[in-house]
């Protein structure tokens, strides 16, 4: 039973983390792998272990522009005076022997003669034509990277599931790997519903719309690296949302929706999918985005999402996107939470866990500060253009003032 001024929540509404379980719980990573060169692995999922075949760095080189030498001729007091006999660069070596009193000119990264185990820095050595003068304070080793230090052969790297970012393309390349295998990419169908709307360069008469949800959805699903397949848009039809369904349950290990979801009397999504699928839920206690269908159509996962554009971006970024993650086989990661003041009152009625769009601020004294971006309603699609984050208010929460401490989560690389 719901409370006097709390929102009204019809039977078998979820909660927003009661949803986020089921979908945890219920999908899958897809089936597949293909080998790419490492050029293209960039935001695609490890399907192996990367195992070291090599030491790195493969030899003892130098970390500084400087002299190598024998530890042995370092003074402990007073200056000692060495004699250069010779050069080191990267990639040509030395390849003499040096004597005790005598040192190489070595530059960054060139390999350390045998002889020698110390490098001292050209900054702290005073040159004297053929020779150098050093003074004291210096220890054994230093300067020097040893083979292994960074990745030892037969070490485990990166492991299967791993997300693979630019830092990791490097080290694959580090280790002289040229190809990886990598999780295929999930295939998403997705269109939108509505006699309504209309597509870029359309007239629009009286009560029509353009169709935003498909480009927002196409740059969403862009950030996740998936097959996209567009089915455009779909009028308000029975038939014709049954043949949609078809084609994309053929097609894709994922299938998105928005609009319809609802129950009014032109909403076919839910009913068509309640006929050719199954529906594992449709109500969440949520603000924007009430309404979302999550199912199976076939063999593929289903998400009917809202038709109002902030509902779509919003039950995408909580819902879609973690399903995505587990489908590739990656580790699903909570959205960074943090913690800020608000700098204006917030209105609320409790009954559904509520994501208002909020612009987060730093202070000079390092603090965080939210405001709302304005407008709240779902049709609001600027509110999430001007927001760089979500401002979280509990399900029990009604309007909080203004100085509180209250949570966000911000947009960082989710839009």
């Amino acid at each position: 039973m719901n409370l006097p001024g709390c929102d009204d929540l019809p039977p078998g509404t979820l909660t927003v983390e009661e949803a986020l379980e089921r979908i945890r719980t219920e999908v899958d990573k897809v089936q597949g792998e293909e080998r790419v060169a490492i050029r293209d692995a960039l935001d695609r999922v490890l399907a192996e272990d990367i195992t070291a075949p090599m030491d790195v760095p493969p030899h003892r080189n130098s970390a500084m522009d400087g002299y190598a030498l024998r530890a042995d001729d370092l003074p402990e007091s007073g200056e000692a005076s060495l004699t250069v006999i010779g050069k080191s660069f990267a990639g040509t070596p030395f390849e003499g022997r040096v004597d005790p009193g005598q040192c190489v000119r070595i530059m960054t990264g060139a390999v350390v003669p045998d002889d020698t185990d110390t490098v001292v820095m050209q900054e702290q050595v005073r040159p004297d034509h053929d020779r150098i003068i050093l003074s004291p304070g210096h220890q054994r080793g230093q300067n020097i990277r040893n083979p292994g230090e960074d990745m030892k052969r037969g070490e485990p790297i990166l492991l299967q599931g791993r997300l693979l970012n630019a830092a990791d393309i490097g080290l694959i390349a580090s280790l002289g790997i040229a190809e990886v295998s990598v999780v295929r990419r999930p295939r998403v169908v997705f269109f939108s519903t509505g006699d309504e709307l209309r597509g870029i360069g359309e007239i629009l008469e009286q009560g029509d719309i353009y169709d935003s949800n498909r480009y927002t959805l196409h740059a969403l699903l862009s950030r996740m690296n998936v097959e996209m397949i567009d089915q455009g848009v779909i009028p308000d039809d029975h038939n014709a949302i049954r043949a949609a369904f078809k084609n994309a349950a053929e097609v894709g290990d994922m299938v998105i929706t928005s609009g319809g979801v609802s129950v009014g009397e032109a909403d076919f999504v839910k009913q068509t999918l309640d006929e050719m699928g199954e529906i594992g839920f449709w109500k969440i206690a949520m603000k924007p985005g009430k309404p979302l269908a999550f199912g199976q159509l076939g063999k593929a996962w289903f998400f009917g999402l809202p038709g109002n554009p902030v509902s779509v971006m919003a039950t995408f970024m909580l819902f879609v996107r973690p399903a995505l993650q587990i489908m590739q086989g990656t580790r699903v990661a909570a959205p960074l939470s943090l913690r800020a003041t608000l700098a204006s009152d917030i209105r609320k009625t409790p009954g559904r866990k509520d994501y208002q769009r909020g612009i987060l601020n730093k202070t000079t004294d390092g603090s965080l500060t939210v405001t709302t971006t304005g407008l709240q309603g779902s049709h609001v699609l600027s509110s999430m253009s001007k927001a760089n984050c979500f401002i979280v208010l509990p399900r029990e929460s009604g309007g909080v003032p203004r100085g509180e401490t209250i949570e966000v989560i911000p947009f960082m690389g989710m839009i």
